[in-house]
């Protein structure tokens, strides 16, 4: 197991390249999701300092906060509702250039301003998202849905 990750600088996908294995090592042969979801957390808002990294996991039909790196949060939300309840609804990654364009947008904090939510899907089934904020305006494109959708493949429920 890996405990200490190697921050690097360089574009956005060489910094996801380098990332990508060392989250794969820090949860290889841990069996345990909380933990897991934490060290996922940690490692993404280390390396791109991003304002909010957290999973959201499906429990009695809600939403409901799971291990999380940035300001206290949304504690439960309804499936449809805001982008982590959208994307758990329609299964599939969605991109916000701009949170306060998005239909329905749970605003947690004023201060993020774009957003990527990426399910967790296990035997066809939304488990759960990964929900990343930005406090810049379209931080997020393909580079990051491509290489989060792989690293949430790395979860084992």
């Amino acid at each position: 197991m890996a405990e200490d990750l190697k921050i690097i600088e360089g574009k956005k996908e060489e910094q996801y390249q380098s990332l990508v294995p060392q989250i794969r090592a820090l949860i290889e042969g841990e069996s345990d999701l909380t933990a897991n979801l934490a060290n996922i957390s940690a490692a993404l808002k280390e390396q791109f300092n991003f304002f909010w990294v957290g999973f959201y996991l499906v429990k009695d039909d809600e939403l409901v906060l799971g291990p999380f790196q940035g300001p206290v949060a949304c504690t439960r939300i309804q499936k449809g509702r805001g982008v982590c309840g959208a994307a758990w609804a329609e299964g599939r990654t969605l991109i916000v250039p701009d949170v306060e364009a998005f239909p329905g947008h749970i605003a947690c904090s004023s201060l993020s301003k774009s957003e990527i939510v990426v399910p967790l899907i296990q035997e066809d089934q939304v488990v759960g998202v990964l929900d990343v904020d930005s406090e810049r305006l379209s931080a997020f494109d393909e580079v990051d849905q491509k290489y989060l959708e792989a690293i949430v493949q790395l979860i084992k429920f």
